[in-house]
């Protein structure tokens, strides 16, 4: 049953990461793989994974995970949730100060973005009410 849960995992972390548009925390500080892992880990609140999950989850390479991960345990931007024998899980550490910044910085470019959105959708549903009103 534990072989299933984790394969389910697995597929739905891949079928996540396939043919998505980076997120716009990717998009502004490009596409680090510590910026990947926080973005995954970010995707995945709440969710526990081992790093070879991290790794194929955030489409990164192993090496660029050892090389990044130091950095992320030291400001404790992750923390182990689960250890059995050697394997250790990790998730996104929500009570760190840099996260919950992190966090804030990633809903105000949201927000910002469905701001212009709106913006756009409005100017398009003006120009379509002024040439209705060109042709009557």
């Amino acid at each position: 049953m534990k072989d299933t849960m984790e394969n389910t995992l697995k597929d739905t972390v891949k079928d996540t990461m396939q043919d998505r548009m980076p997120s716009l925390l990717v998009r502004m500080f490009n596409d680090s793989p510590s910026v990947k892992i926080i973005d995954f880990l970010i995707e995945h609140k709440g969710i526990d994974f081992s790093k070879k999950q991290v790794t194929e989850g955030a489409g990164i390479s192993k090496a660029s995970l050892f090389n990044a991960w130091g950095f992320l345990e030291k400001n404790l931007i992750v923390r182990v949730t689960r250890k059995f024998g050697k394997t250790k899980l990790f998730t996104l550490n929500s009570a760190s100060p840099i996260v919950k910044k992190v966090l804030d910085l990633e809903r105000e470019l949201i927000q910002r973005a469905l701001e212009e959105e709106e913006s756009v959708a409005q100017k398009s549903r003006h120009t379509t009410q002024e040439r209705e009103l060109l042709i009557h």
